[in-house]
């Protein structure tokens, strides 16, 4: 990711992060409606995993400029998803689903330009998350 995409999925984040809570409500409604065979994979309450949701965007929103930090935790991730079920296929309807939240919450300020760095972003992560979930099925 370049300099300028960084500071762009930051700031967009930072304006995230005050409605966090409804951002994660969103998510998870969005995410069950265009994929219920997914809910069941959910035991837990959905607003506990939404706080874990904002969590760990905050990570990685956090390190996009040293990604090597994260990347153990997020192959650790990865391969604990395999074990609740998730599959490759899931990953692009969760991206989808995060940038159609983005795009709910920031509004106006939902620009392509934002849009196309929270998705090399979610590409560039996802794709970290899809090899380690390969190596552990």
């Amino acid at each position: 990711m370049t300099p300028e995409q960084i500071q762009l999925v930051r700031d967009s984040f930072a304006k995230v992060v005050p409605i966090k809570a409804q951002a994660a409500d969103l998510f998870y409604g969005r995410l069950f409606e265009v994929a219920p065979a997914v809910r069941p994979m959910f035991k837990a309450d959905v607003s506990e995993q939404g706080k874990k949701l904002m969590a760990a965007l905050a990570m990685v929103v956090g390190s996009l400029d040293n990604l090597g930090e994260i990347l153990p935790a997020v192959e650790t991730m990865a391969r604990r998803h395999v074990s609740y079920g998730a599959q490759e296929g899931h990953y692009e309807v969760v991206g989808d689903c995060l940038l159609w939240t983005l795009g709910q919450g920031l509004g106006d300020d939902f620009t392509p330009e934002v849009e196309a760095a929270w998705t090399k972003a979610y590409t560039t992560l996802a794709g970290a998350m899809i090899s380690a979930a390969r190596e552990a099925a």
